[in-house]
C-alpha cells in the first residue's frame, strides 16, 4: 500500500499536510504520535472512508478512491480499539460477519466461509469461545476475535486503531505477538500506537506524525531518538537500551531525580 502527498483538512483545519509513505506485505508499521496527531484521520482516508483534499492511497497501483467498498473489503481489513455492538453475537457470528464482502445480500454463509470462519479462530487459539456471546467476552478476548475476523475476511492488509491501548499487561503482550507473528506470515500491519516502546519491540517502519507532518519515517534504529520522542510528547525523554540487541526503552530524561 503507497500514501503519495495525502492532504487532508476539516474544514479551515488542516490535519493532514504532504503525508507520504508505503507498507509492504510482511512488515509491521507503528503510527506514532500524540492525541490530536491525525492517526485516525489518517487511517479513514486509507479506507476510503475521507476524500483528501490531495494526493491519496493505492494498492497495487490502484487508486482506492475508484475501489468499490467491496473491493476495498477484500484486500484491507479494520480492526477498531474497541467494539460494543447492541446485540451480543456469538464469537462465531461475529467473526462470519467479517466475510459480508463475498457472501450476497441475500445468501446464507456457505460451508468454504464457515471452514474459514474456524481456521480463524483456531489459529488465533480461541476456538474455545465459538459459541460465547460476544459481550461475555474479555477485552483482550475481544481484540483476539475481531483480529479472527479480520483473517477470515482474507485481506492481507490489516489496519488497527491501537489494538492493545485498553488491555493489561498480559493481554496486551499476547495481542501484540499475535499481529507480529501475522506480520511474519505475509500480512501488511499497520497500527496507531501512543507506546514508543512497544514501537521499538514489534516494529519493523516507524512513521512519526507531528502537527500533521511526517516527522520520522524509517526503522526503529534510524528515527527513534530523544528529540524525536521528546518533541512528540512534549516531554524531557531519555531513549536508553536494555541490551546490546537493540531492545530500547523510554525514561523520563530526570528519572534519577524522581526516584531520589
Amino acid at each position: 500500500m503507497v500514501i503519495d502527498n495525502l492532504c487532508f483538512s476539516y474544514g479551515d483545519n488542516q490535519v493532514l499536510k504532504n503525508v507520504s509513505f508505503s507498507a509492504e506485505h510482511g512488515q509491521f508499521l507503528s503510527v506514532l504520535g500524540p492525541n490530536g496527531v491525525g492517526k485516525s484521520t489518517l487511517f479513514r482516508c486509507m479506507l476510503g472512508l475521507l476524500k483528501p483534499d490531495k494526493g491519496g492511497a493505492s494498492i497495487d497501483g490502484q487508486d482506492i478512491a475508484a475501489m468499490t467498498s467491496a473491493q476495498l473489503a477484500r484486500r484491507i481489513a479494520y480492526i477498531p480499539q474497541s467494539h460494543n455492538p447492541v446485540f451480543n453475537f456469538s464469537v462465531f457470528d461475529m467473526v462470519l460477519m467479517g466475510m459480508t464482502a463475498q457472501i450476497g445480500s441475500f445468501e446464507s454463509p456457505r460451508k468454504k466461509h464457515l471452514a474459514l470462519a474456524n481456521a480463524a479462530l483456531e489459529r488465533l487459539g480461541i476456538a474455545h469461545l465459538k459459541h460465547r456471546g460476544y459481550g461475555n467476552t474479555s477485552g483482550g478476548e475481544r481484540q483476539l476475535i475481531l483480529i479472527a475476523r479480520a483473517i477470515a475476511q482474507q485481506a492481507r492488509i490489516l489496519i488497527m486503531d491501537e489494538p492493545s491501548a485498553s488491555l493489561d499487561f498480559g493481554n496486551r503482550i499476547r495481542v501484540m505477538q499475535t499481529v507480529r507473528e501475522l506480520a511474519q506470515d505475509g500480512y501488511a500491519i499497520i497500527q496507531s500506537t501512543h507506546d514508543p516502546d512497544q514501537a521499538f519491540l514489534y516494529s519493523d517502519r516507524i512513521l512519526a506524525l507531528y502537527d500533521g507532518n511526517v516527522l520520522a519515517w524509517g526503522t526503529p534504529e534510524e528515527t527513534v531518538c530523544n528529540s524525536l520522542i521528546s518533541t512528540l510528547y512534549n516531554a524531557d525523554i531519555e531513549v536508553c537500551s536494555l541490551r546490546g540487541d537493540g531492545i530500547r526503552v523510554c525514561v523520563p530524561a530526570n528519572i534519577d531525580e524522581i526516584k531520589k
